[in-house]
């Protein structure tokens, strides 16, 4: 089973939107991914931003659970594939041992320059949030067909 952790500042708006859309996607494809998600500046056990709640309803996601991980070195240590929003994410998770499995969601898919980036949302109005949705939407779908095919290979072995 491949496990792949999400990683943006608070693990309160981006991460779990995009933990939320993996999730959702996988439901009957038969494959074996487990998604978390975490904040590099997270307050452990913190509610999901109201923004992010909002779209979340929007889109048939239903966030009212969720609750925000601080990332660890432990946190790290248990995931095989790591996906963060931002450049600064990348450098946080790798002083935590995350070298080599590390990646900002944009450059996964082929991204590079601002465009590799996921802006963060908090403090934004619901069109910000629905902004970083349709965003996080595309990115997400193009990461999936690797992170499937990641899980086949590491299922073979």
């Amino acid at each position: 089973m491949t496990k792949v952790l999400l990683v943006c500042t608070g693990n309160i708006c981006r991460s779990p939107i995009a933990e939320a859309m993996i999730k959702k996607a996988i439901q009957g494809r038969g494959v074996e991914i487990e998604v978390e998600s975490a904040g590099t500046g997270a307050w452990d056990g913190a509610s999901v931003s109201e923004g992010a709640y909002l779209v979340g309803l929007e889109n048939d996601h239903d966030l009212s659970n969720y609750r925000a991980t601080l990332l660890t070195r432990d946190v790290v240590r248990d995931a095989d594939v790591i996906l963060t929003m931002a450049r600064h994410h990348r450098a946080r998770v790798e002083e935590l041992g995350g070298a080599g499995k590390t990646h900002v969601l944009g450059e996964y898919v082929g991204r590079t320059g601002p465009e590799a980036e996921v802006s963060d949302p908090f403090g934004g109005d619901l069109d910000v949030y629905r902004a970083t949705y349709a965003e996080l939407e595309i990115l997400i779908g193009e990461a999936l067909d690797r992170l499937v095919e990641s899980s086949r290979d590491t299922d073979s072995r």
